[in-house]
């Protein structure tokens, strides 16, 4: 699984998401490698009807009716979202929302992919069995450093803490990947696939750069 998130940066925003989640489709199909974009959330119905899976930044342990200003995951489904990113270094929430929303997207059939600070969290969170763990230590986060470089015992923990929860989690890596090698080398210390965002989003040329990542995960 190759994600891209989005998040809220200038260089995506109003209709550019469309050519760019256009260039993730044409990159999935020659490479045969199955890529999910989260766009910033208001974006996320311009894309809903893409050929990739779309995927929420956030969603929200709320109901339907009467609240205001949550992401509620049955109605993302009924929009053709296709999953969220939980726990996010950058929107952080309780363990006991955790455990509910993972709980509620397997309900729904619907893709969970927990974000997790250390292996601590990895081993504590794989137990839920949600799709993916992404394992992204915040400090690496945007820095252009990669963890498969800075920290690879962090990624080879990770994946021992996943696979020792006997469950179908998978592991992602994140946090500073912005090269093919990066991909290549997270992908040799047990990581199953990526989750990235500005290394992809603020670069130059769009196709070249998820062609890359692509082409490093086959």
């Amino acid at each position: 699984m190759f994600i891209i998130n989005c998040k809220n940066y200038e260089e995506i925003s109003g209709e550019k998401i469309i050519k760019f989640v256009k260039t993730a489709e044409k990159v999935a199909k020659k490479f045969k490698v199955k890529i999910a974009i989260a766009p910033p959330q208001h974006l996320l119905g311009v894309v809903s009807n893409s050929s990739i899976p779309i995927l929420a930044q956030h969603i929200d342990d709320s109901k339907i009716g009467s609240t205001t200003g949550f992401m509620i995951p049955e109605l993302l489904k009924k929009s053709k979202v296709s999953g969220s990113l939980i726990n996010h270094s950058e929107h952080r929430i309780t363990s006991k929302e955790i455990q509910k929303l993972v709980l509620k997207l397997k309900e729904l059939k619907m893709i969970s992919i927990v974000c997790v600070k250390d292996v601590a969290e990895a081993r504590k969170y794989a137990k839920l069995n949600p799709d993916y763990i992404a394992i992204e230590p915040p400090e690496l986060i945007g820095s252009g450093k990669a963890v498969s470089n800075e920290k690879p015992e962090l990624i080879t923990k990770a994946a021992k803490a996943v696979k020792d929860s006997k469950n179908k989690t998978k592991l992602l890596c994140g946090a500073g990947i912005v090269s093919g090698d990066d991909v290549s080398k997270a992908a040799e210390l047990g990581s199953k696939g990526i989750l990235v965002a500005s290394g992809i989003i603020k670069a130059k040329d769009w196709n070249k750069i998820i062609s890359e990542f692509a082409k490093a995960l086959v």
